[in-house]
């Protein structure tokens, strides 16, 4: 093999450089920043709990829809046991109210355009 002696190493070299965002996000422990969104009410508590609200936000809202248009069902119970109404603007939106400080801030993280928008109005940012 010719110039063996250079290339390999530079191979090894190249290999290092490109999966080194992999190695430090693995040594760390973490893999990247995750923007937390901003609550505008002192209120904590939340449907459910905060990791399940992360991931199935969407699930809900899509079974909120159909149950509450296609079913005319306006409460949900919650896996603990309490009742809410079945409502975007009067349930979710008054703790979180400011959409640029906390749907925006995450959906851009993610990279995903949710249609809530076509069908509600988008709350008004309060002022500060």
């Amino acid at each position: 093999m010719y110039n063996a002696d250079k290339i390999i190493p530079a191979l090894i070299i190249f290999f290092l450089l490109i999966t080194l965002p992999f190695w430090y996000s693995w040594a760390s422990g973490k893999a990247a920043y995750a923007p937390e969104p901003e609550i505008i009410t002192q209120e904590k508590q939340c449907l459910e709990t905060k990791q399940w609200m992360r991931e199935k936000h969407m699930d809900l809202l899509t079974e909120w829809k159909e149950s509450a248009v296609r079913q005319g069902k306006r409460t949900y119970v919650a896996r603990d046991g309490r009742e809410y109404e079945i409502s975007l603007t009067a349930t979710c939106l008054r703790c979180h109210s400011n959409k640029a400080e906390f749907c925006d801030r995450c959906h851009d993280y993610v990279g995903t355009k949710p249609d809530c928008w076509h069908c509600h109005t988008p709350p008004e940012a309060p002022a500060r």
